[in-house]
């Protein structure tokens, strides 16, 4: 399986002919990675993961796309047609070739004054973990977790408690359209250290970098 990064917390895996884009959002190339795609993972409704125009030209180009995604996403994309599938935590299911299983619920808490929304996590193929907006940790063995590295959620301790927990075989960046270069110099360091002290190889995936999986 290849995994091909783009900005922000978008990701497309591929595997065997097959697919799938997680959380195609305003701040990434969600047109580009849609291109091609047979499958959409939609972690919350939030635009930095979820652009509403960028799925539904893809859907207009090609109708046999589905998308699975939280209800309030669901129904904002009630327009495009009988493409998406309602998901929450806790379900299993097959998604153009992989096998994905969901976990969380909710949203990270940004603000007691800030509505907490859903935000359903995605581990596929038993293997890959992205946990939105989120540092739940699921109840199985992770490979590749994908760590949002800086958000208005978030501090640097939470994430690299978040690379402990998860502890997966290795580990590549997400949630990063907000640092710049000089942020980043300054959370990578940490992380870096924090996860080889627990086993975790952990490196940064430059935009449009795809890394096979399969080694």
């Amino acid at each position: 399986m290849d995994l091909t990064k783009f900005s922000h917390s978008c990701v497309r895996l591929t595997k065997a002919g097959h697919r799938l884009a997680i959380d195609p959002g305003v701040f990434s190339e969600a047109d580009e990675a849609l291109d091609g795609a047979d499958g959409v993972l939609i972690t919350h409704e939030h635009p930095d993961h979820f652009d509403v125009d960028a799925l539904t030209r893809a859907v207009a180009a090609n109708p046999e796309l589905r998308i699975w995604a939280p209800s309030s996403v669901a129904a904002s994309l009630r327009s495009i047609g009988d493409v998406v599938t309602t998901v929450s935590a806790g379900e299993e299911f097959d998604a153009v070739g992989f096998h994905i299983r969901t976990f969380g619920g909710q949203h990270a808490l940004i603000h007691s004054s800030v509505p907490v929304v859903a935000n359903v996590c995605y581990l596929v193929d038993d293997a890959i973990y992205h946990p939105g907006d989120s540092f739940t940790v699921p109840t199985a063995p992770v490979e590749t977790g994908l760590i949002p590295v800086h958000a208005p959620w978030s501090k640097v301790e939470e994430v690299l408690d978040f690379v402990i927990a998860l502890r997966p075989a290795r580990a590549f960046q997400i949630h990063d359209a907000l640092l710049n270069d000089k942020g980043l110099g300054v959370v990578y360091p940490h992380l870096r250290r924090i996860a080889e002290a627990y086993g975790t190889d952990f490196r940064p995936v430059e935009t449009r970098e795809t890394v096979d999986l399969s080694g």
